[in-house]
């Protein structure tokens, strides 16, 4: 994971491989850390974390980019060839699989240099769309109009891409984390404005709620250590007399939550935001900020909001100002309780997952269904979208779920296991011997982490399982609903034949039956 944290570059590109790497964890991958030492700012979060960390040494000089540099290529404090070979140098004993990097001032010429010497792949994190990209695979996580045309001329041919909210890369704890729940009165406000907060934000939206707004309830604040503004936002907050200070918190998830408004950043953490269901007015403090307002704004997700305080949000264009915002928004909970509904629909905390499935789900595994797998094999096959292409539609009451999965592992002619990537179960597949002395199959997966290609790993994983030492011919049927052109293309991929009431294959002796 090659990224960086500091003052001037902030804490959220880190914390963001910092999500990825706790997914990756979980699918198996052993995650290290390459980061450049600019400040103490990322050695403070590390020291948090179990990662190991390879550290680069500290600009020597005021680094000046050529003029056809990256637009942040100042942020990296070397060149890129000085940083590839730094980084290479750090790598080349560890050998990765993947380099994951987040790095603005890093283009295509920095990605295939670290491919060529360690012989790795390479995924990109990236929401700018400002320079070429050589990686194998880009993460954009960012909604967008449309990301084919913001990526254009930009990518290698063969570039995979995972794009859109979808794949947002939120820490661990936002999957299963309470949401908001909604309250037509404002009875507290948050406030959160990145990491570092360079320009007192924080500050500023606290004033403006009380002098301006006039809201006179609870108010949070959540800063780190590092920022600049802590010591003069914890003399705001006790002259204030109802308003806290949370420093160094280490997951947001229920701090977004408690509050019935957000004011905030419109970084990464809107997405967090999103997730979580609160009401959010964001502003612009960094330009690349301006690749994700404009459109959750768009989507109703957030109300974009400028602030005559601080200079840096006039960046946004065409918004109005906090003052004017937070009191509309306060006055009508209609508007806000639509927010909210809409931003659960955006993101589901999910996305982190999905990206370490892209990169790890060829070491799927399966294992034997267990008594304690029932909950979780009744959740998947109950979801709605896997009973639109199953034969059976019908809601399965969870007691007649429970009889029947009994029944499954009881039974010697039936075989079910749960398919794994790492710790991460992903679906499940199911062998049931028929008259035919044929095995049937069906298979479902995680309604979350459809579209992943997990089940051609699964149908294979699952073959194999059954076929084992047995050289006599293992035949296999399966049958596809009409309209389930996904799964028919999966099996005919797997080189299945069609029949006229289902589908088979052979393995083993090449024997017909």
């Amino acid at each position: 994971m090659r990224c960086d944290a500091s003052a001037r570059i902030g804490t959220g590109h880190l914390r963001r491989c910092l999500s990825l790497a706790d997914a990756l964890a979980t699918a198996g991958a052993d995650p290290h850390f390459v980061l450049r030492r600019h400040d103490p700012v990322a050695e403070r979060i590390m020291a948090a974390h179990r990662y190991p960390v390879a550290w680069l040494s500290p600009p020597a000089r005021e680094y000046a980019p050529a003029a056809d540099a990256p637009s942040h290529a100042a942020w990296a404090g070397v060149t890129a060839a000085d940083d590839a070979a730094e980084t290479i140098a750090q790598l080349r004993d560890w050998a990765p699989q993947w380099v994951v990097v987040d790095h603005y001032a890093f283009d295509a010429s920095w990605h295939l240099a670290i491919a060529d010497a360690l012989g790795c792949s390479v995924l990109a994190v990236d929401d700018l769309g400002d320079r070429a990209i050589g990686a194998d695979v880009l993460l954009d996580a960012n909604a967008a109009d449309d990301h084919a045309a913001k990526y254009a001329g930009r990518l290698a041919g063969d570039t995979r891409t995972l794009v859109g909210p979808r794949f947002a890369p939120l820490a661990p704890s936002y999957r299963s984390a309470p949401r908001y729940a909604f309250d037509p009165t404002v009875r507290s406000v948050g406030i959160f404005m990145g990491g570092m907060d360079e320009h007192d934000a924080s500050g500023a939206a606290l004033r403006t709620l009380r002098r301006e707004v006039g809201f006179a309830g609870a108010v949070e604040i959540v800063t780190t250590a590092t920022a600049r503004h802590v010591e003069a936002l914890a003399r705001a907050c006790a002259d204030d007399g109802n308003a806290v200070l949370s420093v160094d918190l280490p997951d947001l998830s229920a701090f977004y939550a408690r509050h019935d408004l957000q004011i905030g950043a419109g970084g990464t953490s809107s997405y967090e935001r999103a997730c979580i269901g609160v009401p959010t007015i964001a502003v612009v403090l960094a330009e690349n900020q301006l690749t994700v307002v404009p459109i959750l704004s768009r989507l109703g997700i957030v109300l974009g909001a400028t602030m005559p305080d601080v200079a840096a949000t006039g960046l946004l264009a065409g918004a109005e100002d906090l003052a004017r915002v937070a009191t509309d928004l306060i006055a009508v909970p209609d508007a806000r309780r639509a927010m909210a509904e809409r931003s659960q629909q955006l993101v589901d905390g999910r996305g982190a997952e999905r990206v370490a499935l892209s990169l790890m789900a060829d070491g799927l595994t399966l294992r034997p269904a267990v008594p304690a797998d029932a909950a979780m094999l009744h959740a998947w096959r109950d979801d709605p979208s896997t009973r639109a292409v199953s034969t059976n539609r019908g809601a399965i009451a969870y007691a007649d779920h429970l009889a029947w999965f009994a029944g499954v592992l009881a039974s010697p002619t039936r075989r079910l296991f749960v398919a794994m990537v790492g710790a991460l179960p992903v679906g499940a597949i199911r062998f049931d011997l028929n008259e035919d002395e044929a095995w049937e199959i069906s298979l479902y997966t995680d309604p979350a982490l459809q579209g992943m290609g997990l089940g051609k790993r699964m149908l294979e994983a699952g073959e194999a399982a059954i076929v084992g030492a047995d050289d006599r011919g293992v035949v296999f049927h399966a049958r596809v609903e009409p309209g389930n052109r996904a799964s028919m293309r999966m099996f005919e991929r797997a080189s299945y034949r069609a029949r006229p009431d289902r589908l088979y294959k052979v393995r083993g002796r090449e024997t017909e039956r």
